[in-house]
């Protein structure tokens, strides 16, 4: 017998763990070699585990469990012969009613343990304010253990006569667990501040309608508003540097690029891939990379290094229908923007009430490197630059800047 032990790979240098997220095959399997086997989870992304090679394999990990890279997850016979597709499957024996009847547990009988709360668990329902009372447990002679303790979820209060009242116990990815504890991290570990404007954009929707057809028939993808955003972001980045840098110990590390993270929201949550060197980029080339990262993002395929080493971050609740919000910055990043809906208001345009489409935007900062005269400042930068966009995007010339 030739037996793999594949273990778990790498994902990338600072990972040190990963969870088996998913399954693909089940336990005896014949699998062939490079079919895709299993879904991990980093703490930066989902990735999948192909078959090393061809074989029948023998799990030795279950779905949720954490494992160390460099771990056993799984073993392939690579002696075993694969067996035919259309080989039939030995029916199952049925079992007859009294053997049935002879392997269900038999009632249990109260005991002084019946309902008591082991130490592990005592802690834990104090933390949910809860009493032993009202959780039945599963250990010996009824003992409530730790994980009944865990599982437990407090009373919602009297149940009515009618309507269902269900509950769900999901265990979160390991990526959306190190998003929460990122998260948290930068509202306790930064001095953060929002500054917020409006922007007009009828300009934009001017250019849109103008060109857009053109555009999508020459290069394949659409004109949308987030190279018009990357863009305008480039420009006040480049007059606003403290905004494109980060904190490092007792140092301000600036940045002479600009790699714009976009935030998109995948099967797994939240992801946020970089758009590299977007200072090099016209609107053809950031149109482009978005939808090749949001599609891999879409399809789980985005990798760690993809999401790696981004200066700035956009992100965009208004495709939610958000009308106005607080961004968390993307650590170690010092900036994020934020764009929300656009919706038609009244707006005094040269001395007379109008309605044009208008969106909040929203730039959040970290207030330790960023003074308020350059976060302002560079708000204000991008919103000139979408209120004109001809003129500080496009040098006055949108055909060229349109077909670069």
């Amino acid at each position: 017998m030739s037996v793999l032990e594949m273990k778990v790979p790498s994902p990338g240098e600072s990972i040190t763990e990963v969870e088996i997220a998913a399954w693909l095959v089940e336990d005896g399997d014949y699998v062939e070699k490079d079919q895709p086997i299993a879904e991990v989870d980093s703490d930066k992304a989902t990735l999948e585990l192909p078959a090393e090679e061809s074989g029948i394999i023998t799990l030795k990990a279950e779905e949720g469990d954490a494992v160390n890279v460099g771990e056993v997850v799984c073993l392939i016979d690579m002696s075993a012969a694969k067996p035919a597709s259309d080989a039939p499957k030995a029916p199952a024996t049925p079992q007859p009613e009294e053997v049935k009847a002879a392997v269900k547990e038999a009632p249990k009988t109260a005991t002084y343990a019946t309902g008591t709360a082991s130490p592990a668990a005592k802690k834990v329902l104090a933390e949910k304010g809860m009493v032993a009372a009202a959780v039945k447990g599963t250990g010996k002679d009824g003992r409530i253990t730790k994980e009944d303790a865990v599982k437990a979820v407090p009373s919602m209060g009297t149940q009515p006569a009618n309507g269902a009242r269900g509950t769900e116990r999901k265990k979160m990815s390991m990526l959306r667990r190190k998003v929460a504890e990122r998260l948290v991290a930068v509202k306790s570990e930064t001095a953060m501040l929002t500054t917020f404007n409006e922007v007009n954009m009828q300009p934009i929707f001017d250019l849109r309608t103008q060109y857009k057809e053109a555009f999508k028939a020459k290069h394949g993808v659409g004109l949308g508003f987030m190279s018009f955003f990357t863009l305008a972001v480039v420009r006040a980045l480049e007059m606003y540097p403290d905004v494109n840098s980060m904190i490092d110990g007792n140092f301000q590390i600036k940045h002479d690029f600009q790699d714009i993270s976009i935030a998109v929201s995948g099967p797994k949550g939240l992801m946020v891939p970089v758009i590299r060197n977007a200072e090099g980029l016209s609107f053809r080339g950031v149109e482009s990379e978005v939808k090749r990262l949001a599609l891999r993002a879409r399809d789980g395929q985005i990798t760690v290094d993809e999401m790696t080493g981004g200066t700035f971050t956009i992100t965009n609740g208004g495709v939610f229908g958000s009308m106005l919000s607080t961004p968390i910055i993307n650590p170690p990043q010092s900036g994020i923007l934020g764009m929300h809906n656009i919706v038609n208001r009244p707006m005094a345009v040269n001395g007379e009430v109008v309605i044009q489409p208008i969106m909040y935007v929203a730039l959040s900062y970290d207030h330790r490197i960023v003074d308020g005269r350059e976060s302002v400042g560079f708000l204000v930068a991008v919103k000139e630059a979408l209120e004109n966009p001809v003129e500080l995007l496009m040098n006055n010339n949108p055909t060229k800047a349109l077909e670069m």
